[in-house]
């Protein structure tokens, strides 16, 4: 046997070993190392879902606290067309059209034609006319949407798809099937969406990108694409949250409050061990270099 094939059924044997409820575990131990015990012990425990009701809505919607500050992270100031790009089942559509301005355009798009009928049924049923009348709700895929179009949104929020590390953990069947070839594949996915997205963007844009995701090849190193990708000719840059819940404060319950969260290298991440049971979740607010000076300007006002 060549040395050449030797090599590579070890490396398939190492992959192998890195696979199910045990690969699982020695991955996100090696990740997470003395913190690790306290994560899954978090995932176990529920996490209680947060009321969002806005007033004359026939219904509420009921969402991640973590969920709420992502997409409250996203800058609406002079926001015109906004963009929620892979947006079911509709929580964070939700909020993001409880604080857009009554000029303003939001397209709630998804891509499978089962989960955009959820969220349109989560628009009609959530929020009141006169807000659910500035939505327009598409069925399309958000990796090919560049094709068509470009800088014509002014705010983005992509919450990707993504391993979704705490449902696998809860979930016998996805852990059993587990290996890091499934965050190869979605990371590819991811990176799709996310260059798709940023064609989409103005000049003077800003896009929130947000996942689940547990893995910083999800996470942070997506950042790091986008800048070696875009960061010469756009000078891209990365702005600190600043959400407001005031808001929103009218729709949430009394005692509600944001979570912690935690600095990355490009964004931010709430997790449940230290954060009441919120998350995960990673969102990165990306900034285009023109809106800053509208950001500015805004804020003299």
């Amino acid at each position: 046997m060549s040395s050449k094939k030797s090599k590579g059924k070890k490396s398939q044997a190492g992959e192998g070993k890195l696979s199910g409820r045990e690969g699982f575990e020695a991955y996100y131990s090696s990740l997470f190392q003395d913190r690790w015990p306290s994560l899954k012990e978090a995932f176990q425990n529920e996490n209680k879902a947060v009321e969002f009701h806005v007033s004359g809505a026939e219904k509420s919607y009921f969402l991640d606290s973590a969920s709420v500050l992502a997409a409250l992270s996203l800058p609406l100031q002079g926001a015109q067309n906004i963009l929620d790009l892979c947006a079911a089942p509709g929580g964070k559509t939700l909020v993001i059209a409880s604080r857009m301005s009554s000029e303003a355009k939001l397209s709630s798009n998804e891509r499978s034609p089962e989960r955009k009928r959820r969220l349109a049924a989560v628009v009609s049923e959530c929020l009141p006319s006169n807000i659910s009348d500035q939505i327009l709700v598409s069925c399309s895929d958000g990796a090919t949407w560049c094709r068509r179009q470009s800088e014509c949104f002014d705010r983005i929020l992509l919450d990707a798809p993504c391993s979704s590390e705490r449902h696998v953990f809860n979930d016998e069947k996805y852990l059993s099937q587990w290996s890091p070839s499934r965050i190869k594949t979605v990371a590819m996915e991811e990176w799709a969406l996310l260059s798709s997205a940023y064609r989409l963007l103005t000049p003077q844009g800003i896009m929130v990108y947000s996942t689940c995701a547990l893995c910083p090849q999800e996470n942070d190193e997506m950042m790091e694409r986008l800048i070696k990708k875009f960061g010469q000719s756009d000078s891209l840059s990365f702005l600190e949250p600043a959400p407001d819940l005031s808001e929103i404060r009218a729709f949430l319950p009394a005692d509600f409050e944001l979570p912690s969260y935690e600095k990355t290298k490009y964004g931010f991440q709430i997790l449940p061990d230290r954060a009441s049971g919120a998350g995960p979740i990673y969102f990165s607010i990306i900034c285009k270099q023109k809106a800053i000076e509208v950001l500015k300007n805004f804020n003299k006002q």
